[in-house]
């Protein structure tokens, strides 16, 4: 309504007066982000409390041991807490350009035929379940994986976490189980894994980038590439951030895949390409069965650190993709 004093140039209010299905859906969407704060809220403080005894006996210790022998008193997450980073790592290395190349053919370079099955194939990758993927990668991968490994080992072994401590590259007689089952194969399962969930983010922005800028920069003389890189890229900037975040997050957190795959060893294991690793997830899913009260608390307190670091990098995404939000520096 409009202020008796508006028709003098005077200030206006404005009120607002919602109807009912107005009040509903506010009402909906407000429960729904208490219940989603609500629910994550509760989930950390569960883990806080059933990792309390756990905590007080390994203290700061906890996060720099790498030994995992909670009945003698002696257990850390220093050992799986690097293997866990360095598959998400290494996923997302891996699918980062794959998403993006994916969803900028989608979006952009595909036949108006092609475009509808591609969308509804990479929908379908993203539902297929990770177990299928460790099956895959487990008795098919790692048998063709292991030449680039070793490709890898013998021209830049200089480098060392490509290093394969105890093995000859150059040597064909070499034993090839040294480089199977290592946290690089683990890392090209689930960057597979998460590639169509990082490109389903992406190829959404990319395809609403304004049909306008993106006229204008062709019309002004621009290659496809040209606008794709001057208009597309600079409106989906935030979405490639979250959807890199997503996938991350999800690669940080895969169990059954990684447990698959990985020939298991709780220890710091820098070198990627060795054979041998561990991740938070799989610790949690290989040792929960058997555990006792005290090994139970110390899985519970690995979890914490896993949900606090996931936590952490979804917190630090949300604000790179605050300060630049799709469309705010496209040209």
């Amino acid at each position: 309504m409009t202020a008796p004093n508006a028709a003098l140039g005077g200030r206006r209010t404005l009120a607002s007066r919602p109807v009912g299905g107005d009040i509903a859906f506010r009402a909906i969407a407000t429960s729904s982000g208490v219940a989603v704060l609500l629910i994550m809220t509760l989930v950390g403080v569960f883990l806080a409390i059933r990792a309390a005894q756990a905590i007080e006996i390994a203290g700061w210790s906890f996060l720099t041991t790498e030994i995992w022998n909670p009945g003698d008193g002696k257990f850390g997450i220093a050992g799986v807490m690097l293997g866990t980073i360095s598959v998400g790592v290494i996923a997302v290395l891996i699918a980062f350009p794959l998403a993006v190349g994916a969803a900028v053919f989608i979006s952009e370079y595909a036949p108006s035929g092609l475009e509808r099955p591609m969308i509804t194939l990479v929908d379908v990758m993203a539902a297929v379940p990770s177990v299928i993927y460790g099956l895959w990668g487990f008795l098919f991968l790692q048998n063709h994986v292991y030449t680039v490994a070793r490709w890898l080992s013998t021209w830049f072994g200089w480098i060392p976490f490509l290093d394969v401590p105890g093995s000859d590259p150059s040597n064909p007689l070499e034993n090839i189980t040294a480089y199977k089952s290592s946290i690089f194969l683990a890392g090209i399962v689930v960057a597979f894994m998460i590639t169509p969930i990082m490109c389903s983010v992406m190829r959404e922005a990319f395809a609403q980038a304004p049909v306008g800028e993106r006229e204008a920069a062709l019309g002004l003389g621009a290659t496809r590439w040209g606008m794709v890189r001057a208009v597309v890229f600079p409106f989906g900037k935030g979405a490639m951030i979250g959807g890199t975040m997503l996938g991350l997050g999800r690669a940080l957190g895969e169990t059954i895949a990684v447990l698959m795959i990985l020939n298991f060893v709780i220890a710091i294991q820098p070198n990627i390409l060795k054979s041998g690793g561990s991740t938070i997830s799989s610790l949690i899913a290989k040792d929960y069965a058997e555990s006792g009260a005290l090994a139970l608390s110390a899985l519970m307190a690995a979890g914490l650190a896993l949900f606090v670091v996931t936590l952490v990098i979804n917190f630090a995404a949300a604000t790179v993709v605050a300060r630049s939000r799709s469309g705010a520096e496209s040209t």
